[in-house]
């Protein structure tokens, strides 16, 4: 399995891992009704939801354009440096939005969104 492969599986994962800091520690959890539950929650709890819901929305650009790179012949070495740091800024744009670091959340965001961007034109290079 290529490292590009494996950065997509664990940019699948991200957005549960999102959800699993959210619900990290709490016995209150009703899981009768997730979505209000987790609507319902504050501070580091709201912006892991907030991150999840960011990672599902990341994750299919960052999917087609890799499936777009390696379909078009793109570099192997440029699609998994792409991809691993497409993953890396993830995990560092999850971080920063739970422990609320608004710009430089955004900055690491740009990051990540322009290399999923990149692995579309990867085949050109």
């Amino acid at each position: 399995m290529s490292f590009s492969i494996v950065c997509l599986i664990i940019a699948a994962i991200l957005p549960i891992a999102c959800a699993a800091i959210a619900k990290w520690g709490l016995r209150d959890y009703d899981n009768r009704n997730p979505r209000a539950w987790l609507a319902a929650q504050s501070g580091h709890r709201a912006r892991a939801v907030a991150a999840q819901a960011n990672s599902w929305e990341a994750f299919p650009v960052f999917a087609a354009g890799l499936l777009v790179a390696m379909q078009a012949g793109a570099s192997p070495l440029a699609v998994d440096l792409l991809s691993g740091f497409f993953v890396a800024s993830r995990i560092a744009y999850i971080w920063l939005y739970v422990s609320d670091r608004a710009t430089a959340r955004s900055i690491v965001w740009t990051f990540g969104f322009l290399a999923s961007l990149t692995l579309y034109f990867a085949a050109l290079w």
